[in-house]
């Protein structure tokens, strides 16, 4: 498995997160819509009607969403799309498929790291075990003891790829909301669950820092950095805003709305 492998392929599922979520009218999305109902902007072939101009037709929550792959990998194993049989498991099975396939996407990106071969075997292992849960009944499925489990390894990954640092880089679940940081050097720096919401991060170095579960919402990434940051995923780079000039890890996506 590669990490290509855990992005979303709209192409091969049931429009699952056009139906599935829950919409709140609000600055992310133009409409109220219940879980289960679709959305009146989802054709018959399962693709978004405004899928080009989501963001000007008040629709940003969907251009941040990312499944990790998970609305295909249901989709596959339901066959039949929920328009030809009952599709309330397809949709309570996708919130569970996205958060294995969060963790699977954490665990093979440390085990492509040079830095945690001392921990590839008990990485190798804790993916095998996270894949095989991915084809079982998601319903008996403990995501808080599987996150647990997966999160004590990626700590040691971590630990192991930024080295020590000094105390000033332990940011970790800091509130950096609106934080003037630009050309900050972040560099291998903590930043796990950190609130970088509307932080101004321009031309930063966050080489290698690790930026799991950090919220990057409007956070201001032009010129910044981020090459080899640990556990960027799509759903943070699209919710934050950056450029041309901005150095992502090879993994991630540049979005198509950002300059």
């Amino acid at each position: 498995m590669q990490l290509a492998d855990l992005r979303a392929d709209c192409g091969n599922c049931h429009g699952l997160c056009c139906v599935a979520l829950t919409f709140a009218k609000s600055a992310d999305f133009a409409i109220d819509k219940d879980a289960g109902e679709p959305c009146p902007n989802l054709q018959q072939d399962f693709r978004c009607g405004i899928h080009e101009k989501l963001r000007p037709s008040g629709f940003q929550g969907c251009t941040v969403y990312d499944c990790f792959g998970a609305g295909q990998k249901v989709s596959r194993l339901a066959g039949p799309s929920w328009r030809e049989q009952p599709g309330q498991k397809m949709f309570e099975a996708l919130p569970i498929m996205r958060q294995l396939h969060e963790l699977l996407w954490y665990l093979t990106e440390a085990l492509q790291l040079e830095q945690t071969r001392p921990l590839h075997q008990q990485l190798q292992e804790l993916r095998d075990h996270v894949e095989e849960l991915t084809l079982q009944d998601l319903a008996t499925v403990d995501l808080a003891a599987e996150r647990h489990k997966v999160n004590e390894l990626l700590l040691e990954t971590s630990k192991l790829v930024r080295g020590k640092q000094p105390k000033k880089k332990e940011r970790r679940g800091a509130d950096l909301f609106g934080a003037r940081l630009r050309g900050a050097d972040l560099r291998a720096a903590n930043l796990r669950g950190a609130y970088l919401i509307a932080a101004d991060l321009r031309e930063a170095d966050l080489r290698q820092a690790d930026l799991i579960g950090a919220d990057l919402r409007d956070a201001d990434l032009r010129g910044a950095d981020l090459t080899g940051a640990l556990f960027l995923t799509q759903s943070q780079v699209n919710a934050a805003r950056g450029d041309a000039a901005t150095r992502l890890p090879s993994a991630v996506l540049r979005p198509t709305h950002w300059a």
